[in-house]
């Protein structure tokens, strides 16, 4: 059986489609699962979202038990915040791509100084939604899983 994919949703994704849509646009988060899905084809797609800093660690140590073939992550706001949730990337070894639907560098000056950055393979920003389309295929290539 072929790895899955984890895909994990920091804080306030879960409000997507109506949180700020001039920044993030009016896809939901549901309809963001779908894109990923239909984008990965036959791949496994473990897609995750939680509110909670210590949930996305877990899911980042059950990624490196299972193991997963890689890790597509938008950590929201614990971009800028979480040592924990950089140090649990740490831990993973294969490849991690950080994801942002905006555009971080073109915001304001406390949006541009990611913790995630400096363990991910690649990054994807300014996007939208899209951008999750474009990581699940990126990450098969990545991977292997292609």
């Amino acid at each position: 059986m072929t790895a899955p994919i984890y895909v994990l949703n920091g804080p306030n994704l879960n409000r997507l489609g109506t949180r700020e849509p001039e920044i993030y646009g009016s896809t939901t988060l549901k309809e963001v699962e779908a894109m990923c899905r239909d984008a990965a084809g036959g791949t496994p797609v473990e897609f995750r979202q939680s509110n909670r800093e210590y949930e996305i660690i877990d899911w980042v140590h059950e990624a490196i038990d299972r193991p997963a073939a890689g890790i597509i992550i938008n950590p929201a706001a614990f971009t800028f915040t979480s040592i924990a949730i950089l140090d649990a990337l740490k831990m993973f070894p294969r490849p991690i791509i950080e994801l942002h639907i905006s555009n971080i560098h073109r915001r304001e000056e406390i949006y541009h100084r990611s913790l995630v950055s400096k363990v991910a393979t690649a990054v994807i920003a300014g996007l939208g939604p899209r951008g999750y389309g474009v990581a699940i295929k990126a990450m098969q290539e990545l991977s292997g899983n292609s």
